[in-house]
Formats: C-alpha cells, structure tokens, sequence
C-alpha cells in the first residue's frame, strides 16, 4: 500500500524541486559497519552471513520514513512497506536480480531468501520478473574492502530506489567490518537521513540474540 505525499504542504518541497532537476540526482555515502556481533549471531541461528546482513538492512530501512519515498509521475509516494532486489551470482560468474520481500521475522525471510536464490540460479537472464517501485537495490561485492562506489545509471530513466552495497567481510584481531555503501535521491533523502539509516542498521546488527 501506499499514500500520496502533499508536497505543497511538505518541508522539503524547494529540496525536492531543486534537486529533481539535476541530471543526476542521487548521491552516496560510504562507512564501515561493524558487524562482530551479527557475524556471530548468524551462526548461532544457521543462517547464511548475507541473508541476516539483508535482513538487517531492510529492516533499518523500513524505518527511515524517507526511504520508503518514492517518486512516480513527478508525485512523491509513501510506500507502507520496501522490500529488496538483491543481486544473486550464478555457477557461470553472471547475476540476475531477485525479489526479497520485506518479511520481519528472521527465520521466515531465510526461508523465502532460500527459494528466490534457487529460482535465481536456475534462471537465466538478468531481469527475471517485474519489479515494483517499493524496493531497495541491494547487491555484496565480497572481494573488495571498497572506500567508494558507483552505480551504473540511466539518466533518461525515472529512478528513485536507494541501492545499497556491502563490501569484503574485514577481521582485525577480535572485530569484523564490511565497507557499506548507500545512494539514495537528493530530492528524497538528505545526509542527515543516511545518519539515522546507518545508526538503526548498527544498532540493530549489535543485537543480542
């Protein structure tokens, strides 16, 4: 479900019209995570390292009001929920685009993850269904301890999903990182967004379980 924003009467609205304009809209922002304790948790539950950090991630998410924004026909949409296209790597080196629905509790999103992978590597191509607005793109580049990143983009191509991407698993004596990048609409989202994003997705990695 979703609601229509008013941007007559809403704060950010010169933000939101100034920076429609620009070619290219989105900026990013690149921070290590500490991620020591969910490593850990994810053992202790079985479940793959990538799907708990996913979990996490939509998780925070889906609680910054300004991620859930989306922007259709020049109007700003509020979306109850988002879920995620994460990209899933196949035997043969190449990657489609899954859809990982927004699911809170942890076990029953390992269970949907489990079967979207499978679907993903018996299927080729890279778009593999049709996707809603109301996602994130998510994707892990685990080979690289990255300090920045970019996206492939079509300018000519209304866009308004945030992408985040995790880097290489880092272990330094007792603590683990991972180099996260997240890109998100200027119109939509300011730095001051990206701060909560990343303090809720810490906080919720730090978790005991």
């Amino acid at each position: 479900m979703k609601r229509l924003l008013d941007i007559e009467t809403w704060n950010r609205k010169e933000h939101f019209e100034f920076f429609s304009k620009f070619e290219e809209p989105f900026f990013s922002i690149t921070c290590p995570i500490d991620v020591t304790l969910a490593y850990e948790n994810a053992k202790k539950l079985q479940i793959p390292f990538f799907t708990y950090y996913l979990h996490k991630s939509i998780l925070a998410i889906n609680k910054i009001e300004n991620f859930r924004y989306r922007i259709q026909e020049d109007k700003v949409y509020i979306y109850d929920e988002i879920h995620a296209s994460a990209t899933i790597m196949r035997d043969d080196k190449t990657f489609g685009f899954s859809f990982m629905e927004y699911i809170e509790n942890v076990n029953g999103f390992q269970e949907m993850v489990r079967g979207e992978i499978t679907r993903i590597q018996n299927t080729p191509g890279l778009l593999t269904r049709e996707f809603p607005e109301n996602i994130i793109h998510f994707s892990a580049i685990p080979w690289i301890n990255f300090t920045g990143l970019t996206h492939a983009r079509s300018f000519s191509s209304p866009d308004s999903c945030p992408k985040i991407s995790f880097g290489k698993l880092i272990s330094n004596n007792e603590q683990k990182t991972m180099s996260m990048s997240i890109t998100a609409h200027h119109g939509l989202v300011d730095g001051y967004h990206m701060g909560l994003f990343i303090e809720k997705l810490q906080r919720l990695l730090n978790e005991e379980i």
